[in-house]
């Protein structure tokens, strides 16, 4: 897929970066005077973490320029000196989004200035005319991509304009690691504690336990590079967990979880790949839970732009694969040491499992809901063989994928 990137690189001092950013009431007064051509009224973002769009309304047709920034990362979209109306009461941030500052920074121009949680590129930017009433909207849809890819869209735009000098920026490194990367997703954590076991063992803890575990003797493998999304007891959103594993260019993401389930007589450790039909009732009721973990934790569920487009859907068809091959990879080492349930691979609907473009499994380790499942996976003997037997799964997975 070919990206375009709306940008001239400006160096930014310190003394000039929204030196007069306007408070709400601030900017309701510049709306009223007769100096200002052009009016900002309203702002909307949308999304999740890994595609978000910001739809900015203008009482006029904007002239819009934009460039990327870094550390942190950030777009800065240039205008025409402007009036900000914007209700900031009602601007709530989603997605990628974290911060959005804006106002007047030199004679006759302006910026708004989006802080985005992790690297992202500019997928579309574009002024439009709006339909159904009077003005015109800008409208630009950011979509997460890895450090690698940012550092060079960083470079490129920067070379793009060689009369502006370039900022002191990290590139490194410009290619892919010739390791193979894992992102391993201890489930639940913070206010979110996922399952609650028999005699009270909390999921957020054994999967992060486990987690740990994998990664130490994962790390001792060569060739091998091991991320964590979480590594102490904070919340983390699911898609915040899915931009996570595409940052680090992730070859392969494993969600660990434990649940509970109303028969305390189903057992064993099962594998999970996404799909948008659920495989079975167990595998439905189990995706619709995990995929609360936003809303319980006191956050809007967040929906991404959709988005056609023919390539993206040729690479999440061979991600899916991807995830398919490891999923039979996890069960075919499990299955002699490690009780597993019945038809130990289903799928269904997980948020935490969507990066289109790296291959995902939920663990899920066992159920707390049955005593015996949970007193093995509070052992620690029981866990470093899960680990070892994981391992050999992912050894595998990774030699035939690099074939």
């Amino acid at each position: 897929m070919s990206y375009r990137y709306f940008s001239y690189f400006i160096i930014l001092t310190s003394g000039l970066l929204l030196s007069a950013v306007q408070s709400p009431s601030q900017a309701s007064n510049v709306i009223g005077t007769e100096t200002v051509s052009l009016k900002a009224l309203t702002l909307r973002i949308a999304g999740d973490e890994t595609r978000t769009r910001m739809v900015v309304n203008f009482d006029k047709e904007p002239e819009i320029t934009s460039f990327m920034m870094s550390a942190p990362y950030r777009l800065v979209v240039e205008m025409p000196e402007s009036g900000f109306g914007f209700d900031e009461s009602a601007i709530s941030m989603h997605g990628l989004i974290d911060q959005v500052r804006y106002g007047k920074v030199g004679d006759g121009k302006s910026r708004m200035i989006f802080t985005l949680k992790g690297p992202f590129k500019v997928e579309n930017i574009q002024v439009a005319k709006n339909e159904s009433s009077s003005g015109y909207r800008l409208m630009v849809d950011v979509v997460a991509i890895s450090d690698r890819e940012f550092a060079l869209a960083i470079a490129a735009q920067s070379d793009a304009d060689s009369s502006v000098e370039k900022h002191d920026i990290d590139t490194a490194p410009v290619s892919k690691s010739s390791e193979f990367v894992v992102v391993i997703d201890a489930g639940h954590g913070g206010i979110d504690s996922g399952a609650s076991g028999v005699s009270g063992t909390l999921e957020k803890d054994v999967t992060l336990s486990f987690a740990e575990i994998l990664r130490d003797l994962l790390q001792n493998e060569e060739g091998y590079k091991v991320f964590m999304t979480r590594e102490d007891d904070s919340f983390l959103r699911l898609g915040e967990r899915v931009r996570i594993a595409r940052q680090h260019e992730a070859d392969l993401f494993i969600s660990v979880h434990a649940d509970t389930i109303r028969q305390r007589d189903i057992r064993g450790a099962t594998v999970y790949t996404i799909s948008d039909q659920a495989s079975d009732a167990v595998a439905r009721a189990m995706a619709e839970r995990e995929n609360k973990s936003d809303a319980l934790a006191g956050y809007e569920i967040d929906e991404a732009p959709e988005v056609a487009d023919i390539l993206l859907d040729l690479t999440r068809r061979e991600t899916h694969n991807f995830s398919l091959g490891f999923a039979e990879k996890v069960v075919d080492s499990l299955r002699d040491e490690i009780f597993l349930i019945n038809n130990p691979h289903r799928f269904a609907g997980f948020q935490v499992l969507k990066a289109p473009d790296v291959p995902s499994v939920l663990l899920e380790l066992g159920y707390l809901s049955n005593k015996q499942d949970e007193k093995l996976i509070t052992d620690p003997v029981w866990r470093e063989k899960m680990a070892q037997k994981l391992i050999l799964a992912i050894k595998a997975f990774a030699k035939k994928k690099n074939q």
